[in-house]
């Protein structure tokens, strides 16, 4: 008997009111099931379905989704029947206990103000109390809630307990909503996304966390991700789902190896891997970088100019060090640890390494964001710490270098529409008519692979991919010298992940940007990275031209992270 059976399930989103109310239909009767043990993937793209798919599992659609039609069974109870959902009470009692959820977001599932001790104790003891009818004592809850952070895979568990989400990394932000959701053995794990945060080694390490589980307990595992890489390795059954329909099904690698549907041929070739190459343009190469020079006032002339620095750079890091203090610790947390490199102009220079290396940190005190404890950046041949001296200097800096953050889900404000936030830069700094504007607006839309009709609509009437979409557009708005993305096109299916590193990358060759890449899938650096910088620990271990990096590796840390990469010898 399957654990879950899913018949003709359909959902819908109703938007407006009145006359002027619409219905999407998100999931259309849509058939399977998962037998106990099982590890079953639901690919597609950003919108296809696959989130909303899981939430009505559990009855926990957002805002005013609907199941309209179909039935639930699990574990031979009726979730829902003839399109009605059941009572709350018996999601309760299923919830956690029965049906794990790893969240797609990690950032906005977890409380901001609580320490992560607590809010891993209070699942865990909510969802005891749920499955034995009482709760466990506190030292009880609180040694359960440190042995889940550590099947997670996330070290000195203890003292991170101590710690608030805001101190943590996106990486280890999963890794804390992962060990929730496993915490009480569960019979199925719904991970919607459950890697797309994690570098490639400690995914390694989760994915055969899932594993060990899936043998020893017979926990079935419901995978919904855009990483073909992932379906390919991990799971023994492939759903593949296309504006709300499932389109094939069946055994993963024998859809991978041979697809029948088109949509699935597509979403295969679009898949970047380590036998790609870096990517070429079909837009004329730039003519020759102009450096834009600070405008003539007064309040520049305090900038000091930086000695010995390279024509073709525009970016140069000396000698960096960041300490962070550490609540309960005395000493503290070095998170970028002496670090030296050059970001040449026009180019692409990837920042890559496990969750917690220091990339994000390295990344924001380029941004202007941290002031290094120790070292200095140089921008343009000017020291960094020196525009923000004056209003008029900092301002200018900031139009010069945009930034393309790790989260869509926190990176846009919910009460502000997307073409206003896409407008906010133009705004900001003055720039065009407000009929120029718009017409930008539409223009950067259209270059996203966006449809012009979502300007007047609001962030979580969008998916994950397409807010993300909004944030680069924000960041060329500009046409800055400088992008910084961190985890751009981690939160993207693949099909848009293609679409978006062709975009960045026409425009570089046809604006002469220049790119500073965090991300932790080696494979998306194959495409877009002219240098990578390998860190580990908050240092450098290796660098080099990617070509040369990738395929004569010297350090081991460097081999690891290679050998880790999911599906690399399937697609």
């Amino acid at each position: 008997m399957a654990l879950i059976d899913v018949q003709n399930l359909s959902v819908d989103f109703t938007a407006g009111s009145g006359k002027s109310k619409r219905v999407l239909h998100a999931v259309k009767n849509i058939s399977f099931k998962i037998e106990p043990g099982e590890r079953v993937a639901i690919v597609g793209e950003s919108g296809s379905g696959k989130s909303t798919t899981a939430h009505a599992l559990i009855n926990l659609l957002p805002g005013s989704g609907k199941v309209v039609g179909g039935s639930v069974n699990f574990d031979a109870k009726q979730l829902v029947t003839d399109g009605h959902a059941a009572q709350e009470k018996e999601f309760v009692e299923v919830r956690g206990s029965g049906i794990g959820l790893v969240p797609q977001d990690p950032m906005s599932n977890l409380n901001p103000v609580w320490k992560i001790g607590t809010q891993v104790e209070e699942a865990i003891w909510a969802n005891s109390a749920a499955q034995n009818g009482k709760k466990l004592d506190k030292k009880e809850a609180h040694d359960a809630a440190v042995q889940a952070l550590e099947n997670a895979g996330l070290s000195d568990a203890k003292s991170r307990m101590k710690q608030y989400p805001h101190e943590f990394s996106g990486g280890m932000r999963q890794r804390v909503l992962i060990g929730i959701a496993l915490a009480n053995n569960p019979k199925l794990l719904i991970a919607d996304e459950p890697t797309s945060a994690l570098d490639v080694t400690v995914q390694k390490v989760i994915l055969d966390h899932l594993d060990c589980l899936v043998k020893e307990l017979g926990t079935a595992v419901l995978f919904i991700t855009h990483d073909l890489g992932l379906a390919a390795e991990r799971a023994e059954k492939l759903i593949v789902m296309y504006k709300g329909e499932i389109v094939e099904a069946g055994p993963a690698v024998e859809i991978l190896k041979n697809p029948q549907h088109p949509y699935t041929k597509k979403l295969i070739s679009a898949a970047p891997s380590l036998a790609s190459t870096r990517l070429e343009s079909t837009k004329a190469a730039f003519s020759g970088y102009s450096d834009r020079p600070l405008p003539e006032d007064l309040s520049f002339s305090h900038l000091r100019n930086v000695p010995n620095f390279a024509a073709e750079s525009l970016v140069e890091v000396y000698g960096v060090t960041k300490e962070f203090s550490i609540r309960g610790q005395k000493e503290p947390l070095k998170a970028v640890d002496n670090i030296t490199f050059t970001v040449r102009k026009g180019q692409t220079t990837a920042l890559v390494g496990e969750s917690g290396s220091g990339k994000s940190t390295v990344a924001n005190i380029v941004l202007g964001l941290l002031a290094p404890t120790h070292g200095e950046v140089a921008f343009n041949g000017h020291y960094l710490a020196d525009y923000s001296k004056s209003r008029a200097t900092l301002k200018h800096f900031r139009k010069m270098v945009q930034p393309v953050f790790q989260n869509p889900y926190g990176s846009l404000d919910p009460l502000v529409s997307i073409g206003n936030s896409i407008k906010e830069p133009l705004n900001l700094h003055k720039i065009g008519t407000k009929k120029e504007r718009d017409a930008r607006v539409a223009e950067l839309l259209e270059l996203v692979q966006l449809p012009n009709a979502l300007k007047t609509r609001y962030p979580n009437e969008l998916s994950g991919g397409q807010r993300q979409r909004v944030a680069i557009a924000r960041a060329i708005a500009l046409n800055p010298e400088l992008v910084v993305l961190d985890e751009a096109v981690s939160a993207l299916d693949v099909l848009v992940q293609e679409q978006i590193l062709t975009l960045l990358n026409d425009l570089q060759k046809e604006l002469g940007m220049t790119y500073m890449f965090i991300t932790h899938d080696l494979a998306v650096v194959r495409l877009i990275a002219d240098e990578a910088v390998v860190m580990q620990h908050g240092k450098i271990v290796e660098r080099g031209a990617t070509e040369t990096l990738f395929n004569n590796p010297k350090k081991e840390y460097t081999k690891n992270l290679l050998d880790a990469i999911p599906g690399k010898h399937i697609l």
